[in-house]
């Protein structure tokens, strides 16, 4: 049951994201307004927004223009089904207590990031609307967690992770005026910091998403579909990497200490 109603969840914040990212990018008021097509500007129906299953009755195409949806719309939704399910089945917490509020807290950065990446693969931007309501989520959870725990341990590994990961990305980005990183960056290594805390797991997450961004420009370099100067989207092998790192962070750490020590 659970299980459904993440899948439902998923599907309907996929949609969210997907009308979120058409509406900030077009300078539209993303809080009111009805849906679109982004072709003919004909107002969509209810029947017409069902996560994935409009989609495929409609076969791709807008009912009114008949012009061809992208098939980044169902994609995103069951992407972000798919977080949710994965997220829970994995949770390194008992998800009752403060395991199951840090993952309600989760879930809603989990759509936050959804929206990161496709905006920095899209347009190279991490929008600051998202970012400072994403890093206000991630202080709330801290800060309850730390006073539900009565602890200042996540305080601190905070402090480290935002020093280290926030601190390297402002260095990049000070250091080639801009031209490396863009500040949207920095703010996502705040974030990341908040999230992840600790200089292992800001470390780890740092070789994860150096790691990814490495396999995926090697093989386009190898056939010439890019170029050592070529531009590429750091922020969502950053964002796999802190999903990677909340998830299986903690194993990750001990599977690797457990080999020399």
């Amino acid at each position: 049951m659970i299980l459904v109603v993440l899948i439902v969840l998923g599907l309907i914040f996929g949609s969210f994201v997907n009308a979120l990212v058409w509406r900030l990018k077009g300078d539209k008021d993303w809080l009111r307004g009805r849906s679109e097509c982004v072709h003919c500007r004909h107002r969509l129906a209810a029947k017409d927004l069902i996560p994935v299953v409009s989609w495929l009755m409609l076969k791709g195409k807008c009912r009114y223009c008949h012009k061809p949806i992208s098939t980044q719309y169902p994609l995103i939704e069951l992407l972000t089904a798919a977080l949710f399910v994965f997220s829970y089945y994995f949770w390194p917490l008992s998800v009752h207590g403060v395991g199951l509020f840090t993952f309600i807290i989760w879930l809603p950065i989990l759509v936050g990031f959804v929206a990161l990446a496709i905006f920095d693969v899209k347009w190279f931007l991490l929008p600051n609307n998202i970012a400072y309501l994403l890093i206000a989520l991630a202080l709330i959870q801290l800060i309850v967690v730390s006073i539900w725990q009565s602890e200042t341990h996540d305080l601190l590994g905070a402090l480290w992770g935002i020093m280290i990961l926030a601190g390297l990305f402002y260095a990049i980005f000070r250091i080639s005026k801009g031209k490396w990183i863009g500040g949207g960056d920095v703010k996502l290594g705040v974030l990341l910091g908040l999230l992840v805390g600790g200089p292992l797991m800001s470390v780890l997450l740092l070789f994860l998403a150096s790691c990814l961004g490495t396999f995926f420009s090697i093989p386009a370099l190898l056939q010439g579909k890019a170029k050592t100067n070529t531009r590429v989207a750091f922020g969502p092998f950053l964002i796999i990497a802190t999903i990677v790192v909340q998830l299986f962070g903690a194993s990750i750490i001990s599977w690797y200490k457990g080999l020399y020590f």
